[in-house]
């Protein structure tokens, strides 16, 4: 059996859906597959689903902000109504301590440039606004089996915090990522499930095509890699890994759900919180509960996944106790549970855990990789991003490598280089090696 399509988009996560959306509102007839049973069954399913600004990179801060609109608009954006029901934006707003490794002031610059509102507490502000949290200094980050005075008395206290009012998280990210099929349907897209590809046919130094695993191969001229903590795998299939200088590998992180503080509605009242200075973020979660996530500090162990398709996805008792127990310190009235709640997923880190955005060095061969954690919430601009660098690569013969695209945001106008989010680039030294997922 054989299939033809002007691209093959291998994965359906929410960058995968949305960059099927935007080439095919340019005319591409587009066919996505995916190894799971539906739209954002994979990493994109156990997303936090934030929609933040506080990046380490004015590219990033960029990137995210031209995004927001989109997820304040969503129904406007997918230009349909989904049978399943419509994602919802919930715009609670963040707050960013201001940690000692001054990373804030970095971003405070990058808001100021691009132009991001938002209010600049000190200590005292942060608890008036929020008196549940407390404005105790606890770095560095730490963890309550490895530091004897974990739960001792500190004296220090913090510089205070960064609000962002229009920042949130996105109500369902499964439902999201469907919303956009049914969107890039609408224009003519398809899409298949349980579908792995296994082969990347190649001629010549340019794809010619997909191998499914049933035998059917789809003819085509473009493959776009959105393969999330499986893209180095089809990287390997498509003969480039090797060449790339920045390249991804897979990670296990765990999220923690934990009851709101007695009294205190967190579901309605709470906020975004990027708690460095602790090693935690938290966000509100249905059921007046807390989700909370390491910022991936130095105390913490990388778990690198080897085999995406096997890994424990269940929380691990010293891994949630860490990440809870930070979280009290934050929030001196949290109760700690007997029962733990929480899961875990993969998450697909590139090298210097920024995502790659790129052509690569097999003719019409793409990836939107090394972007799990971090690229949820700029997934439409990523979608608008990618359309524009293959149509520009193959329509208009753009030497990408030589002339990086300058891609223009449409709402703020600011343009990025799209070399910084090259396969080639150096290791970013502005990068924070951490994520907010």
């Amino acid at each position: 059996m054989s299939k033809k399509a002007d691209a093959v988009i291998i994965g359906c996560g929410i960058i995968g859906n949305c960059i099927a959306f935007e080439l095919a509102k340019k005319g591409f007839k587009t066919l996505s597959v995916d190894r799971n049973g539906d739209s954002g069954a994979g990493s994109t399913a156990g997303s936090c689903a934030i929609v933040r600004a506080h990046y380490s990179t004015l590219e990033g801060v960029a990137f995210a902000w031209e995004g927001f609109g989109i997820w304040q608009n969503w129904e406007e954006y997918c230009e349909v109504q989904d049978d399943w029901g419509m994602a919802k934006y919930r715009q609670c707003g963040s707050v960013m301590v201001k940690s000692r490794d001054r990373n804030w002031k970095k971003i405070l610059e990058h808001w100021d440039t691009v132009g991001v509102p938002y209010e600049n507490w000190d200590a005292d502000t942060m608890t008036e606004r929020l008196p549940i949290l407390s404005k105790t200094e606890f770095w560095p980050p730490s963890r309550p089996e490895a530091d004897e005075d974990f739960f001792g008395e500190k004296e220090a206290v913090l510089e205070g915090a960064l609000y962002c009012p229009s920042a949130g998280y996105m109500s369902d990210p499964k439902l999201s990522t469907h919303n956009v099929q049914v969107a890039a349907e609408a224009r003519g897209a398809e899409f298949i499930f349980n579908a792995e590809v296994v082969e990347i046919i190649r001629e010549d130094n340019q794809v010619t095509g997909v191998k499914l695993k049933d035998g059917t191969v789809i003819e085509t001229g473009i493959v776009v890699n959105v393969a999330g903590p499986h893209s180095s795998i089809i990287n390997n299939m498509a003969g480039v890994e090797e060449k790339n200088n920045i390249k991804t590998r897979a990670e296990r992180h765990e999220v923690a759900y934990v009851p709101s503080p007695a009294g205190f509605d967190f579901e309605a009242g709470g906020v975004q919180i990027s708690d460095g200075d602790n090693g935690i973020y938290m966000r509100p979660e249905v059921g007046n509960n807390i989700l909370v996530g390491s910022e991936d500090p130095r105390c913490d162990t990388h778990q690198w996944v080897e085999d995406p398709d096997e890994f424990n996805r269940n929380t691990t008792d010293a891994q949630w106790t860490a990440q809870i127990y930070r979280a009290a310190r934050r929030l001196p009235d949290l109760g700690i549970p007997n029962m733990h709640k929480g899961f875990a997923e993969l998450y697909d880190v590139s090298s210097d855990w920024l995502p790659i955005y790129d052509k690569s060095d097999l003719g019409g061969f793409y990836m939107a990789c090394g972007s799990s954690g971090n690229q949820y919430k700029n997934a439409p601009v990523a979608g608008m991003m990618m359309s524009e660098l293959i149509e520009q690569c193959e329509k208009e013969g753009l030497n990408h490598d030589k002339y990086p695209l300058q891609f223009t945001l449409p709402t703020t106008g600011v343009t990025l280089d799209m070399g910084a989010f090259s396969r080639n680039r150096e290791l970013n030294p502005n990068s924070t090696y951490s994520v907010i997922g």
